[in-house]
């Protein structure tokens, strides 16, 4: 039994123990309060009352991206790691343009965008956690391209072409990264057409891509081209791409025009009917002046243009305005009225390498023919097959030779 306490010693206890209780009464508050301001709360089980096991320390939503600074490296993916837990949601908006779309990985903790940034453009990026809401901001700025590269597009956008028409792409700089550019080009069919992309060298001389369907093209057909292109580096020289581009045209009626250099005559087939046969004259054999055979396509009708011969590599040899003129190549082969050789019109071919007919002739042909419609031209009086980068010769090229022509095998 303890010895009774003496006066001082009760005095002294009674004096200690409300310090006691105000320093254990304070590390109460100061235990709640810490709680407070993690923002976590004591677990739960399945049956949802709390488990008591002390307070939860907070969630880091901090996150880190691989890109960054005022002069980001362009052409890669934008990536985004949380620090700890999973990703709910992520937003990279794009100053003046449309926000990246990305996935995230199987762990939830990193997402990666589906296209490169592009250069010369600002960014900000949002994230959620999938936890209490917590999350995290970014940004960052890509350099400027120092080239830029640019693409001609045939046919024209919301246009009705012939079946012979390819989707044509010419670009203004060198593309050494063929497969990434290619793989940027999506084409999409109303009736889901067999086809491939094959690169070439225009006539220009220009590097250039175009995408034919295995055979010509079934009536009404619809193609949509989606060049997702922005941020996408073309190679040494080539420079970037800093803009889309996108294109939709639809096939018109089946026409075939038909040519027979030995016989002399031109006829127009429209699904599988004769709908014109006339008498020509096409290039003089023998040399330059000769006409090409193979499949050529019909590339534009210019009506009356001036044609002069130097213009060809034929010297001075004619200088005069043409008639109901529609081009076949870019190297100068015209279907077209030469009223001033209706002595061979039937009989001979004695023109300067274009198909010539008849003023009356070439009007109902100019007035029939869709650019896109092929000319099939036949016989031995040519001076060769018209090339693939000469207008649109590719018909002229097996399938099985113009698919190994693409990028991405």
């Amino acid at each position: 039994m303890p010895a009774p306490l003496t006066s001082a010693a009760r005095r002294t206890a009674r004096s200690t123990r409300p310090a006691r209780l105000a320093l254990i009464a304070g590390t109460a508050v100061l235990g709640i309060t810490l709680t407070a301001c993690s923002g976590g709360a004591a677990a739960s089980g399945h049956d949802g009352k709390a488990q008591g096991k002390g307070p939860s320390k907070a969630a880091d939503t901090r996150i880190s991206v691989n890109l960054h600074g005022t002069a980001a490296t362009a052409g890669r993916p934008v990536t985004v790691t949380l620090a700890a837990g999973k990703l709910r949601t992520v937003t990279v908006s794009a100053d003046g343009g449309d926000a990246l779309t990305g996935r995230l990985s199987p762990d939830g903790r990193t997402w990666t965008s589906d296209r490169p940034a592009a250069p010369g453009t600002t960014y900000r990026i949002e994230a959620k956690d999938t936890g209490g809401g917590g999350g995290d901001t970014a940004g960052f700025t890509t350099a400027a391209a120092g080239t830029v590269n640019k693409l001609t597009l045939a046919p024209g956008k919301n246009t009705t072409v012939g079946i012979a028409q390819p989707l044509s792409i010419v670009f203004d700089h060198p593309v050494k990264n063929r497969a990434a550019v290619e793989k940027a080009l999506k084409v999409s069919t109303s009736n889901g057409t067999e086809g491939s992309w094959g690169w070439l060298r225009d006539y220009s001389g220009r590097d250039r891509v175009d995408w034919r369907p295995r055979e010509y093209w079934k009536s009404g057909t619809r193609i949509t081209l989606d060049a997702e292109l922005n941020g996408v580096d073309s190679g040494p020289s080539g420079g970037w791409f800093v803009r889309d581009y996108a294109t939709t045209f639809t096939i018109g009626s089946s026409q075939v025009v038909e040519v027979d250099l030995d016989r002399h005559r031109l006829a127009l087939k429209r699904d599988g009917r004769t709908v014109m046969d006339v008498p020509v004259s096409a290039g003089t054999p023998g040399g330059d002046r000769a006409s090409w055979r193979g499949t050529a396509v019909l590339m534009a009708k210019e009506g009356t243009i001036n044609m002069r011969s130097e213009t060809v590599g034929l010297g001075d040899l004619y200088d005069k305005m043409v008639d109901y003129s529609m081009r076949l190549t870019w190297s100068g082969m015209y279907a077209h009225a030469a009223p001033w050789n209706a002595a061979y019109f039937g009989v001979a071919n004695h023109s300067s390498g274009c198909v010539g007919m008849s003023d009356a002739d070439a009007a109902s042909l100019y007035r029939r023919a869709r650019v896109g419609d092929p000319f099939e031209i036949t016989g031995a009086d040519a001076k060769g097959t018209v090339a693939e980068g000469n207008g649109y010769g590719a018909w002229n090229v097996s399938w099985s030779d113009w698919r190994t022509r693409s990028a991405l095998g």
